[in-house]
């Protein structure tokens, strides 16, 4: 006679099974909850880490696969949720009230397309589902109000106990802060680090962002004050370095990515940007404009994950001055397919960095 189908005998089928990425058990990890039975029908909550997760379907299949092998049952029905793990707070850092993960997007040098790759990797996040809000920390030159169609947003400050507070102006579901904000169009900002320095705290501080799970930081490119403020700030989830093929691109990537790993910040990874052309009369042709393989190679190098490379497509570029996101613009195109699985692999080391530190 076979044993009876309870809570215990489901949970102890389910043990074996991993999460892909930490390799430790689901149900060690607490990501199954809530099991009940019902006439041999099986009902559980399976809580993944990240609603980005790139193998949920995978690990659904796993659990099933493990439940259906227990006698009696007749069904498995599979709730997916998610459940962000928050960044641990450090000694000297102070987290950001209401903010679970904070991202940075950097590069060695300008021009190679950090802005767009920043705007666009918040924007899969959001659309998978998570609470997302970006910073437009490049304050020499900030773009993302123009990429993201806000450049006539009227924003309110509102009067605090703590000061002056800023209510970020919202676009496809992000919330956004940038100095394009507080200055005219035309005004050049003509800044020493200290003024620097203070401005990016107002941005993470004395803005109004509710609860996010994560605050993608687009930074100026380089090794200067920014990049330096923001490590010494903030207990940062990662950065994310964007570069190109070339050369020149490959070694200024180089460079900053020694200076977040000596700052004592996760390296998420390395994005190939304009890695080939596509041209628009003819989509299965594909030019290396700017080389090939440099990005693969600076990341077996220096020891990171390559998390994708982005094609060169003129919907990215039109997109972007239109105010209109390749991943808005034109969901299916290759670009938006490529920052779709990088955004993914970000939010997946992230969570595997969060639930470590956990334990």
């Amino acid at each position: 006679m076979s044993a009876p189908l309870t809570v215990e005998s489901v949970l102890a089928a389910l043990r074996p099974v991993e999460d892909p990425e930490l390799r430790r058990s689901l149900v060690e990890l607490n990501m199954i909850r809530d099991v009940a039975i019902e006439d041999g029908t099986v009902r559980f909550t399976l809580v993944l880490t990240t609603p980005a997760c790139p193998l949920r379907e995978f690990i659904v299949e796993d659990c099933k696969k493990a439940v259906f092998a227990l006698p009696g049952v007749m069904d498995v029905q599979v709730a997916v949720t998610a459940e962000k793990k928050k960044k641990k707070s450090l000694p000297d850092r102070t987290n950001v009230p209401g903010v679970k993960n904070i991202i940075a997007v950097s590069s060695g040098k300008g021009g190679v397309g950090k802005s767009t790759v920043a705007v666009n990797l918040a924007l899969a996040l959001a659309q998978a589902g998570a609470a997302v809000g970006i910073i437009d920390a490049d304050i020499y030159g900030p773009n993302v109000p123009t990429m993201l169609g806000l450049e006539e947003a009227i924003v309110e400050v509102r009067k605090e106990a703590r000061g002056d507070v800023l209510l970020p102006p919202v676009a496809h579901g992000l919330k956004v802060v940038s100095m394009a904000f507080l200055i005219d169009r035309d005004q050049p900002v003509i800044w020493r680090g200290p003024m620097l320095n203070g401005i990016i705290r107002q941005f993470l501080y004395q803005s109004n962002w509710g609860a996010l799970d994560y605050l993608i930081v687009d930074l100026p490119p380089g090794t200067g004050d920014a990049q330096l403020t923001l490590a010494q700030a903030v207990p940062m989830a990662g950065v994310v370095i964007v570069t190109t093929p070339q050369p020149v691109a490959l070694g200024d990537a180089r460079r900053g990515l020694r200076m977040f790993q000596q700052l004592g910040v996760t390296v998420l990874g390395l994005v190939e940007n304009m890695s080939y052309f596509i041209p628009p009369d003819l989509p299965n042709r594909r030019y290396d404009i700017f080389g090939s393989g440099g990005g693969e190679a600076l990341a077996a190098e220096m020891g990171v994950p390559l998390l994708g490379q982005i094609p060169l497509e003129l919907p990215v570029r039109e997109g972007g001055d239109l105010g209109q996101p390749i991943l808005i613009a034109d969901p299916q195109s290759a670009a938006a397919q490529a920052l779709r699985a990088i955004a993914q692999q970000v939010a997946a080391r992230v969570s595997v960095a969060a639930l470590s530190s956990v334990g």
